[in-house]
């Protein structure tokens, strides 16, 4: 939704930069021009380079170039990756009565618990 309202100012596709205008909020903010280096995946911004994954700046230019958005998105979040680890065959774990017997016994014992001295306590009048 906040990437609606950026407006693309200038861009140099060949060198892959672009200028992004944030528009003026009701409390003042806004009106800022970010930097776009698609080539290097960074913005001025700063939060490409911090999150891996595009900010509304780079959404904004992706929408007024016509490219898709999800090419800047790093592998490691794409529903493949996200899918492969429950591609494997998972067993159930069978009950007792098929466990096989193992030739040690673990013994437990609870730990050795030494009683702290009390607090001395002062004889107030």
């Amino acid at each position: 939704m906040k990437s609606r309202e950026h407006k693309v100012t200038t861009n140099n596709p060949r060198e892959g930069v672009y200028m992004i205008k944030s528009p003026i909020r009701v409390s003042g903010t806004g009106n800022n021009v970010y930097t776009l280096q698609i080539n290097n995946k960074s913005c001025s911004c700063g939060k490409w380079q911090i999150y891996t994954s595009p900010c509304s700046h780079v959404l904004a230019m992706c929408r007024e170039m016509g490219s898709r958005a999800d090419t800047n998105v790093p592998e490691i979040y794409s529903r493949q990756t996200y899918r492969r680890p429950y591609l494997a065959n998972f067993h159930p774990v069978l009950s007792e009565n098929f466990w096989r017997d193992v030739p040690f016994n673990l013994t437990f014992y609870p730990p050795n618990m030494k009683k702290e001295r009390d607090r001395k306590h002062d004889k107030r009048f």
